[in-house]
């Protein structure tokens, strides 16, 4: 059979006899969908379909997009709904849209253009790389529904944008950390050409007028240095004093302080060296630390203030006489009913108290299907509605659901997680404390021997010493490893990754998304009577056509669709088909239309449907969620280092242990709930076990948080990958291969580091209490032993020799995946 046709807008598979067919740049185009047949006659009708020659990448299929119904648009166009989002300056009104669907630049100037042409628009400007969408409008010509509207109409969804406050409050101080950053480094360049012109090294004959300019000109680029650039560090010092705790802070401010006043000292009286270039160099390695470090913590808090995303921003509210009303989900209130249609999310926990359908709990329970569900069950906010209207009476609202309850979860585990600062801090302290001793007492004796040099040798000291490479030693082979392993197809967004990598000896995988696709593929159809595999697939697709369940989507887009389709929650669907009753679902299910004995199911594994009419069964279809091809690989390097493998997973079904058996896993479990996770995990903790997780969804987000390295899969939830301290950019396994790889160059680099740093300090230590460290050498030194810090952690670039896991032949993936 020759490989489908690509649909032209989004480029999925377009399904054989499709008709959805649509004229552009002059040729007759096929999709794969009426959606993305409505898209493109939507941009031809516009006058844009130039967007199609200059598009580097396909587009977004847009029923893959969230829906948006007409009255829930109408939402936006309440006054206080706008309040918080929409700004008004005489007739003109202002917002922020958060586009989703865009898939290259070309995207950014079909939506600017297209909105250009509605009435009333004044001004349209997409950001492409936060995919935020900056609209002026004339509110009495257009409402915000209609832009709305018009945005989904060419394949685009829009959302109001509302930043959290705690999460733009630290995307400020962000911002202001990077400032800090540049300023200090443009002024440490200048300050370095003044202060080494000053040195009888580089200049013998420098008039002492012009000395002396040189130095009010270094003291003057290093005063915002010190009072803008560096008010953090001294902020941190005086809170660590008043608490009696001794930080890298305090070190680093009796550095810079130090120096700065010795500089002023020396510029006023024109005696003595200059310490301003010291101060700029302190800075700038400090501050890109820092700054490092708040962009991970921004991604956590951003992370966690988008799990509102899960719920609805609407719903239907029933009142006395059963009449449905279209609310905010602010307005709801415990004790209401709401009515949920099929393929929408369920705005909160409650009890079912009408209807049958199944509800697809994969997003919080990992669970392998949609569970069906009837009166007198209970149902959880952010869940998705399959198949069947529900009346759902409200028990639980916000923070009392059991979605916030992942979260409080989430935050207790992260609190759990020891940070690499600390031990730094700790480290610190002691070698703080060892440094003022000894200049104290080399003070003292100078003071006795010769006072006027006595306060440049202390200085000297201090600054000799400073534990500016010691803190460097571990950042910069973690910075460099981490960009090796960006390349390789894995983010690490925590410092303390690849040193861990090294103390790991168990490893705990989710199954659906993880070591398997987390779609689920058709893999086999079984004729029983007297169509063929073709005819009866055909059948089958027709009466999926409009199924929202997971199971539907295994079937691909059939060119006609079945009438009269009635779903059974946990059985399967019923409709005509050329005036033939079909039912396609459970065996028993379909055997009771033609009262005939259930065949034989052709093999024990993966998931078999029976399609059959009022004559019998026609076909058995087994459906799959495959493994991924490297999954094989991964646990063979695990086995390779000794280290236990368990699978905890939220799905109930066979496949669980099938996927364990097939794969050589350990320890398989199914049907835990987060809590059942996270107690497993503590239980490996309590046992002493170092583990590392691979996870994907927002049920493995606890546990992502609380094991002691945890890495996300690059299709995993937002939620999931930021609360990850990894996350697997291109869905490669073999990825990880290389990180273990990885993790014991880095160790190496590290120590190597530590080594030279400590010796460093060592020696320096003797010489400058002796007072043969001048204050130019000081500064020299500790800049050359830094900067031999990050030359030897560049070498983590090179690609490793050595043979790896990845190396290793895969084990063959059974035929019935």
């Amino acid at each position: 059979m020759s490989a489908p046709l690509p649909c032209y807008h989004c480029g999925l598979p377009v399904p054989p006899g499709s008709r959805f067919q649509a004229s552009v740049l002059q040729q007759t185009r096929d999709f794969c969908c009426p959606g993305c047949q409505a898209v493109a006659e939507a941009i031809v009708q516009g006058g844009l379909e130039s967007y199609y020659q200059h598009r580097s990448e396909t587009a977004s299929n847009p029923e893959a997009l969230p829906r948006e119904l007409a009255d829930e648009l109408a939402l936006y166009d309440r006054a206080e709904v706008q309040q918080p989002f929409v700004r008004h300056e005489g007739e003109l009104a202002e917002t922020c849209l958060l586009i989703e669907g865009i898939s290259c630049a070309a995207c950014g100037w079909l939506i600017e253009r297209h909105l250009r042409t509605l009435p009333g628009i004044a001004e349209a400007h997409l950001n492409l790389s936060n995919q935020r969408l900056q609209v002026r409008w004339q509110s009495s010509q257009l409402a915000l529904s209609g832009i709305l509207k018009s945005l989904r109409r060419i394949g685009y969804a829009g959302h109001p944008y509302q930043p959290d406050q705690a999460a733009e409050q630290l995307h400020q101080e962000n911002r202001r950390a990077l400032r800090q950053l540049g300023v200090a480094g443009l002024l440490w360049m200048q300050v370095m050409m003044a202060s080494m012109a000053t040195w009888p090294e580089f200049n013998l004959d420098l008039s002492s007028d012009m000395d002396r300019i040189l130095r009010w000109v270094s003291l003057f680029l290093t005063t915002p240095i010190v009072f803008y650039c560096c008010t953090g560090f001294f902020k941190g010092a005086l809170r660590d004093l008043r608490t009696h705790h001794l930080t890298m802070d305090v070190s680093v401010s009796l550095a810079i302080g130090g120096a700065y006043l010795a500089g002023i000292w020396s510029t006023v009286s024109g005696r003595g060296e200059l310490y301003f270039d010291a101060v700029g160099m302190f800075a700038l390695f400090l501050l890109a630390g820092r700054y490092l470090e708040r962009r991970a913590r921004e991604r956590t808090a951003a992370a966690t203030a988008q799990l509102v995303n899960l719920l609805p921003a609407s719903c239907l509210r029933l009142d006395a006489e059963g009449h449905s009303q279209r609310i905010l989900l602010s307005e709801l209130r415990r004790g209401e009913q709401v009515l949920v249609p099929p393929g929408t999310l369920l705005p909160a926990d409650g009890i079912i108290l009408s209807g049958q359908s199944s509800i697809d709990e994969s997003l919080l329970s990992g669970e392998y299907l949609p569970l069906p569900r009837q009166p007198g069950d209970r149902v959880t906010a952010g869940t998705l509605n399959v198949e069947g209207p529900l009346t759902v009476q409200v028990e639980a609202l916000g923070q009392d659901t059991r979605l916030s309850a992942i979260v409080r979860l989430l935050e207790r585990a992260q609190s759990e997680k020891p940070r690499l600062a600390e031990l730094a801090d700790r480290v610190a302290q002691w070698f703080l404390i060892t440094v003022l001793i000894v200049a104290a007492l080399v003070g003292l004796v100078w003071w006795q021997i010769d006072s006027d040099r006595a306060f440049w040798i202390v200085l000297a000291l201090l600054v000799a010493t400073c534990p500016c490479a010691l803190s460097l030693a571990t950042p910069t082979a973690l910075t460099t490893a981490t960009g090796a392993l960006h390349r390789a197809g894995l983010l690490l967004t925590r410092g303390h990754v690849l040193e861990g990598l090294n103390h790991i000896d168990t490893v705990i995988f989710d199954k659906t998304g993880t070591l398997t696709e987390g779609r689920l593929t058709l893999r086999q159809v079984v004729p029983l009577g007297a169509l063929d595999s073709t005819q009866c697939l055909a059948l089958a697709a027709a009466l999926e056509n409009r199924s929202e369940h997971p199971i539907a989507r295994a079937f691909g887009r059939a060119p006609q669709a079945a009438e009269e389709v009635r779903s059974e929650p946990g059985k399967g669907l019923q409709g005509q088909v050329e005036a033939r009753t079909l039912r396609i679902g459970q065996a028993d299910f379909v055997c009771a239309l033609s009262g005939q004995i259930v065949p034989a199911i052709p093999s024990d594994s993966g998931q078999w449907l029976l399609l059959g009419d009022q004559q019998g069964p026609l076909a058995w279809f087994g459906l799959d969620d495959r493994l991924r091809q490297d999954a094989p690989a991964l646990l063979a390097a695990c086995r390779e280092r000794g280290w236990q493998t368990l699978l905890l997973s939220g799905d109930s079904s066979p496949m669980v242990a099938s996927v364990a058996a097939q794969l050589g896993i350990d320890d398989a479990r199914g049907g835990l709930t987060p809590d059942d996770k996270l107690a497993v995990l503590r239980q490996l903790h309590a046992e002493g076990r170092r583990v590392l997780m691979l996870g994907d969804g927002v049920n493995d987000v606890p546990v992502l948080a609380a094991a002691d390295i945890s890495v996300a899969m690059g299709s995993a939830t937002d939620l999931a990958k930021t609360s990850a301290d990894a996350v697997l950019l291109s869905n490669r396994l073999d990825s990880l291969i290389s990180a273990f790889v990885m993790a014991r160059r880095t160790r190496r680099i590290i120590i190597e580091n530590l080594s030279w740093a400590t010796l460093y300090n060592g020696l320096i230590l003797p010489f400058a209490a002796l007072g043969w460290v001048t204050p130019a050498w000081a500064a020299l030194g500790m800049s050359l032993s830094s900067l031999l810090v990050v030359v030897n952690a560049l070498r983590l670039q090179a690609p490793d020799k050595a043979p790896s896991a990845t190396s290793h032949p895969q084990a063959p993936v059974p035929e019935s995946v």
